[in-house]
């Protein structure tokens, strides 16, 4: 059943060990020592496209269309980013447009942060009426589409034929009325396709990299034949950003721990960063404390980057001086950018 297979990924996810590369470790900003801003005048508010928003940080799809277990995480994600004003995205509700009784565990999202920035999110198969639905069904301030080719190939049960889901991106492009999000889900971005995406009208990517949680694992723990040549695939997150500089509004996300990594990706490029993996694990292991005070750390830690580097506001932060070693180095040295 589709509710047990999310949660055997929430499991399976945060049984997970961190992977040998950290690829924001890879990533050094280039040190400045003479400071000249009042902490007061630092302003981590962020203007991506039609979305006003208070950080770059926001909450990642993670989970719903698993019953009660799913609801209440949701609901707890949800209370948290209401509280520390951040952007919200929900896990693919696919479910919930398949099997009525499944909207409970995303409207709950709604329902307890009526005022915030929430993303609704649905599989490149969704045809624009499902995508329609999924909109309405949390009064979203912008739709994710994600793209998920590497986990599906790998999932026992999962989708085979992809003809035509290009077509399926464009029309909902065309005709959502919020902003559209097309996401990778931890695989990472080329340039080619950012800009295949930009052919069909995409403004906004969130290139999902290789780094964070990984799918090819979470559903080869499912199988009964593992496929685990697709452990290593994809692109890192860091690369994929600076692969997608032509995008109009990029969003990183894939391997992001702290507000430091969340800085250096705004330094790459990118505009906003998500976070999963690592505060799922926060709240299901420590609970909704440590998760606001998680929360709290990664904003001061970004705002500590942006102090010792003179950046009164995030967006000044983009193209700061970095360098890059390891196999990050090898990626942009080989392909180039």
């Amino acid at each position: 059943m589709r509710s047990e297979r999310k949660l055997d990924h929430i499991r399976h996810a945060l049984n997970h060990s961190e992977g040998p590369v950290h690829y924001f470790d890879e990533v050094d900003i280039v040190h400045r020592s003479l400071a000249k801003l009042d902490w007061e005048q630092l302003d981590i508010s962020v203007q991506l496209g039609e979305l006003n928003v208070s950080s770059p940080l926001f909450v990642n799809a993670m989970t719903g269309g698993g019953g009660e277990k799913t609801k209440e995480i949701n609901r707890k994600l949800a209370e948290i980013a209401g509280e520390k004003n951040i952007a919200m995205a929900v896990g693919s509700q696919m479910a919930a447009i398949k099997d009525k009784e499944e909207r409970k565990t995303y409207e709950v999202v709604r329902e307890v942060n009526p005022d915030g920035i929430i993303f609704a999110n649905v599989g490149s198969e969704a045809t624009w009426e499902e995508a329609e639905v999924a909109i309405e069904m949390l009064r979203a301030d912008a739709l994710q589409i994600h793209l998920n080719t590497v986990q599906e190939v790998v999932m026992p049960e999962g989708d085979r034929d992809f003809s035509f889901r290009i077509e399926n991106i464009r029309r909902v492009i065309s005709e959502s009325p919020v902003p559209v999000i097309v996401k990778e889900v931890g695989f990472g971005m080329s340039g080619e396709t950012v800009k295949e995406l930009q052919a069909l009208g995409c403004r906004y990517v969130d290139v999902g990299g290789k780094g964070g949680t990984n799918f090819s694992k979470v559903e080869n723990e499912r199988r009964d034949n593992s496929m685990d040549s697709f452990h290593s695939w994809g692109i890192p997150t860091p690369v994929s950003i600076l692969h997608s500089l032509e995008a109009e509004h990029i969003i990183a996300s894939g391997g992001i721990r702290s507000g430091v990594d969340g800085a250096k990706a705004l330094v790459l490029g990118a505009k906003a960063f998500g976070m999963a993996g690592p505060l799922l694990k926060t709240l299901m292991e420590d609970g909704e404390p440590a998760l606001r005070g998680k929360i709290d750390l990664i904003h001061h830690e970004l705002k500590s980057v942006m102090m010792i580097l003179g950046c009164e506001t995030v967006e000044q932060l983009k193209g700061k001086p970095y360098i890059l070693h390891g196999e990050t180095k090898n990626w942009i040295s080989q392909k180039g950018v």
